[in-house]
């Protein structure tokens, strides 16, 4: 590696700083070459431009809590966090709110609450999680039942791409930037694009039949979704900075409804679960979340003073208006549907008690993260989407899987999209681990496959799972895929094996076992804490320079 780039920013190659980006969420330790904190656009684009002249690997970070691995890697990762700028603009009138790719949707949110707006999909994640991070992953939450995921939200983008362009995609279509010079007119990207894009357009058949019918998908490049706008924009969103480097995000807002109200459905059996999910829809519940029976146990076994029923599944339902009558309305209809094949039926319109019924959807994380050091949570299997009547069937996959390799598992998720995170709690201290983990990964991504879902709804294709590309969407559409990463990134600096697979197996380069990288001790323990405790707006700089 050549000197590095003049910029004003930071860049650091010494052993500490690049041990502190080592990890991320997930379940990778990959120690970069160096790590990069641009102080603005100016100092991406000289970076950009250097890593295209030396063939270096650019991977983009914002906050690290993604977890498929797309915010690691052995290039440069690019911390978005220090770039100047305000974190966000709020214009109240127009429903718009501005920020820069580093800023996180935590600000996001307090900004837009305190002209009663908010960003409707609300990602788990977004205390901590940053603009870009969003946009890279497509992020969903559990109002994106109602509202969809991060993508229709996105009004504009700027980003920088691999040939140190400035570019600024709204949906009305790309418009340059004021900024930095770079090659003049036409669409962003090389010259190979147009020809790229009248080749998705010229496969729509092909895509419109291979593409899973699920309500979420953030597994690949979103090509049904250029098909059905015509935006290149949609094509960047969830492209896991593969496509370019985000570094602005204007959003749409919505305003935040005056009611609110809950219930709470015990169920016994999964197979009345689709039919009563239709029946949410139809009634415009904004979240319909899953509590499965692993999840339980683990909070029963965690103690507390939450009530918890012996139950198959818990399913905790949202409502919302500005009118209470109308609110009323859909609680009382969303009682009716549900007390003909729910065991138990908990509703409430205040939001005091609503709030009180959704304490059970956190129980588990601190449990969780007190697990004792040989009981580690990965998130190897723990974005899967199904077609929501086939929901069942994965759950009971899932189950089967990890009983007969003989690991533990907590389940939860989205129900009324099929949606199901898993935590996977292996004991890292026995024989053939590892082995037993690669296996679960196999059988519980063979039975999504099987039942016409995808390995990732919400949170990306990143490393883990870009092995099973080809599995999903066939050998046509996977080299549409080449040639659209080709077309914007003729280098392959921008992610490289995020996506589109490298040849590396899923489960490589662990963070945990006998073949981790060895970091330094204090180090370890810091990531290992801001894993614990969900601390990932820590500066992993002053974690290397703790004295």
């Amino acid at each position: 590696m050549s000197a590095p780039p003049p910029i004003r920013g930071t860049f650091r190659t010494d052993e500490r700083a690049r041990a502190a980006y080592a990890e991320a969420a997930g379940i990778y330790r990959i120690i970069p070459r160096a790590v990069c904190l641009p102080a603005d656009v100016t100092d991406l684009v000289a970076l950009v431009r250097w890593a295209a002249a030396e063939r270096m690997a650019l991977v983009p970070r914002g906050a690290g809590s993604a977890m498929g691995g797309d915010n690691v890697g052995d290039g440069v990762v690019v911390d978005l966090t220090a770039m100047a700028g305000p974190a966000v603009t709020v214009a109240a009138d127009a429903r718009r709110a501005r920020m820069r790719a580093g800023a996180s949707l935590g600000e996001l949110e307090a900004a837009a609450a305190s002209r009663r707006l908010r960003l409707p999909p609300d990602p788990a994640s977004g205390r901590w999680a940053t603009a870009g991070g969003a946009i890279s992953t497509n992020a969903a939450g559990a109002r994106s039942v109602r509202y969809g995921s991060v993508r229709p939200w996105v009004a504009a983008i700027e980003m920088v791409t691999a040939g140190g362009e400035v570019v600024r995609l709204r949906r009305a279509g790309p418009e340059r930037a004021a900024g930095p010079p770079g090659r003049a007119g036409g669409t962003p990207g090389a010259p190979a694009l147009p020809g790229v894009l009248r080749a998705i357009e010229a496969a729509a058949p092909l895509i419109g039949a291979r593409y899973p019918k699920v309500r979420k998908n953030a597994f690949g490049y979103a090509l049904h979704e250029y098909l059905r706008t015509g935006d290149l924009l949609d094509l960047i969103v969830g492209a896991e900075g593969t496509l370019g480097i985000v570094t602005e995000v204007e959003w749409r807002l919505d305003p935040v409804p005056a009611c609110r109200a809950g219930l709470r459905l015990l169920l016994d059996d999964y197979e009345v679960l689709p039919a009563l999910a239709g029946s949410l829809l139809a009634l415009e519940a904004s979240a319909i979340e899953l509590l499965d029976r692993t999840f339980l146990d683990v909070v029963r076994r965690g103690g507390g003073e939450l009530p918890l029923p012996d139950a198959e599944a818990v399913v905790l339902v949202e409502l919302e208006s500005d009118d209470p009558e109308r609110l009323r309305g859909a609680v009382e209809a969303a009682v009716r549907a549900a007390r003909p094949v729910a065991f138990g039926v908990d509703a409430t319109l205040s939001p005091a008690a609503t709030e009180q019924l959704w304490r059970l959807r956190h129980a588990a994380s601190p449990i969780l993260a007190g697990l004792p050091p040989e009981r580690r949570s990965l998130q190897v299997i723990e974005d899967g989407c199904v077609p929501v009547e086939r929901l069942g069937q994965y759950v009971a996959a899932i189950r089967r899987a990890a009983e007969a390799q003989g690991i533990p598992v907590v389940l939860f998720g989205h129900a009324g999209d099929g949606n199901v995170h898993v935590n996977v709690l292996p004991d890292v201290t026995s024989a053939g681990w590892e082995v037993r983990v690669r296996s679960l990964f196999d059988e519980v991504s063979d039975a999504a496959i099987r039942l016409g879902g995808v390995p990732s709804g919400e949170h990306g294709a990143g490393r883990l799972r870009a092995p099973l590309l080809e599995r999903v969407y066939g050998p046509e559409i996977v080299a549409l895929f080449r040639k659209l990463k080709d077309a914007f990134d003729p280098p392959g600096i921008l992610n490289p094996g995020v996506i589109l697979p490298s040849g590396q197996p899923p489960l490589w380069s662990l963070k945990v076992g006998a073949g981790a990288a060895q970091l330094p001790a204090d180090i370890a323990r810091g990531l290992r804490e801001i894993e614990r405790t969900g601390g990932y707006a820590t500066s992993r700089l002053r974690l290397a320079d703790r004295p």
